[in-house]
């Protein structure tokens, strides 16, 4: 198969492939990636503890199930997830351990064969690709003076992407029936929502294995159609922005990704896709990032972590500090940190230095206040004011507490040296 990658295939279409899903190598390596991402269970209520304990029957049944044409996906365990910023919520749909194997075999045996064709300005959920080699991007082409952003939002993408049309993009290069039946058996599972089973009429569900790498190739014909007009486009999954020199190119390329879409069974959303000139105030967001002209030096495009970003590392770090807690301060700390240094890792090249030393103070009068709390004093008896010098920040850099503000003065130190 990698040999036929190399020199193609007569027509660019596959037709046997179902053998390398069942494949005795790729079934188990397929477990070993699940395994890895540590999921929940499905609907089943099978954990993968559970599956891994007579692995090699469950995955030999997997595989004969397959190869017989009788392996059916079971029903999607439906959960919510917030939405930081927001009052909406976010669908997921969990498939169970067995049906996530099965999902990732047959990614394996996909993925290698679109990802020939993909657009290089594609990033989201592909091999050696990720939100920060996106955010380069866009920042490489501000420097270069694109003035223009058309900022894209999809409405609900992932929840109306046309079935037949997408499997009519697949079948551009899989010819394999049974394969073409084992995609389209993941596109129809049920949903199990609580106590009621339905089936989506359209869509790929998010939390699927598989959702991604179709979602890809549903959007990649308007990829090449960008790059053939030769606007500059930047994608990750269903976030995308163009980048154009004028107002008059903006428009024109709005106006062709409005075609596209309508045409492809796609909605636009009608308040969050817009023009935004630089030059103005507003600026727009992408992958958690603000980019902003900076007024003082207009030929600067400043960035930052916008609103959601930092609303959302706050509520994550009041789950771990609430003022009555009962773990200790070592074991907070140890567990903040891990927040900490995650959210500083995508977001250390933050332009805002105020940014990380008020993140820093505000979390430090949280654990302050928990604290005190655990004293039995109230801020009101009068020692809540001492709160600070009893416990100094020097305190919590000695009890290993990891400081954003410090960090980062770190990596500007080395990115200069």
């Amino acid at each position: 198969m990698l040999t036929a990658l190399e020199r193609g295939v007569k027509g660019g279409v596959w037709f046997a492939l179902i053998d390398k899903v069942w494949s005795r190598s790729n079934l188990p390596a397929a477990f070993a990636k699940v395994r890895a991402k540590r999921g929940a269970a499905g609907g089943d209520h099978q954990t993968i503890g559970m599956f891994a304990q007579n692995l090699d029957a469950n995955l030999e049944a997997l595989s004969a199930a397959l190869r017989a044409g009788t392996y059916r996906p079971q029903a999607l365990r439906r959960v919510y997830i917030p939405k930081p910023g927001s009052r909406e919520r976010r669908p997921l749909g969990i498939p169970t351990v067995r049906d996530r194997v099965v999902q990732t075999a047959l990614r394996a045996v996909l993925e290698p064969i679109f990802e020939r064709d993909f657009a290089p300005h594609s990033y989201g959920f592909r091999p050696q690709r990720g939100c920060k080699d996106a955010l380069r991007r866009v920042d490489a082409l501000l420097r270069a003076g694109y003035g223009y952003v058309v900022d894209v939002d999809l409405r609900r993408y992932f929840d109306s992407i046309p079935h037949q049309k997408l499997m009519a993009r697949v079948r551009t290069r899989i010819a394999d029936g049974r394969v073409l039946a084992l995609i389209e058996s993941f596109l129809k599972q049920g949903v199990l929502e609580g106590l009621e089973e339905w089936t989506p009429p359209a869509g790929s569900p998010q939390g699927a294995v598989v959702s991604p790498l179709l979602s890809n190739i549903y959007l990649d014909p308007l990829d090449h159609l960008m790059a053939q007009t030769g606007v500059e486009m930047v994608r990750y999954a269903d976030d995308l922005v163009l980048l154009c020199r004028s107002r008059a190119e903006a428009e024109a390329a709005l106006a062709q990704v409005q075609n596209w879409t309508a045409a492809a069974g796609l909605t636009l959303h009608p308040e969050k896709t817009r023009i935004v000139d630089l030059a103005a105030p507003g600026g727009f967001d992408f992958l958690g990032y603000h980019f902003e002209r900076d007024r003082r030096r207009p030929e600067r495009v400043r960035r930052w972590a916008r609103e959601k970003s930092v609303q959302r590392l706050r509520a994550t770090l009041r789950a771990w500090t609430p003022r009555l807690s009962g773990k200790s301060l070592s074991a907070i700390i140890v567990s903040v940190n891990r927040v900490l240094r995650g959210w500083f890792a995508y977001f250390k090249h933050t332009d805002t230095r105020w940014l990380f030393r008020s993140l820093d103070g505000w979390l430090r009068r949280r654990l302050r206040r928990m604290l005190l709390k655990r004293q039995k004093k109230h801020r009101r008896s009068g020692l809540g004011g001492l709160a600070h010098r009893r416990w100094p920040n020097a305190f919590f850099a000695a009890q290993g507490l990891f400081s954003l503000e410090t960090a980062h003065a770190q990596a500007c130190q080395s990115a200069t040296r």
